[in-house]
């Protein structure tokens, strides 16, 4: 019995350089390390519009007069 070994292969889809080393989590992008941030699992691209587990503001920190919606 013969087993085939595949590898993922191919050009960044973000620059198209050769050497793609991971998939975006998100979106399925294959991606070189200039284009991944391996702290969230996801494309550079991804991470722009999800943006960082940082990013949140609290509502303690909200000015007053902005209202709150709690699902």
């Amino acid at each position: 019995m013969l087993l085939a070994i595949m590898s993922v292969a191919g050009l960044c889809e973000l620059c198209e350089r050769p050497d793609v080393d991971h998939t975006c989590d998100r979106c399925g992008r294959l991606v070189c390390d200039r284009h991944w941030d391996g702290d969230i699992g996801m494309c550079v691209e991804c991470g722009a519009e999800v943006g960082q587990p940082g990013d949140r503001v609290s509502p303690e920190n909200m000015p007053d007069g902005v209202d709150t919606y709690r699902f």
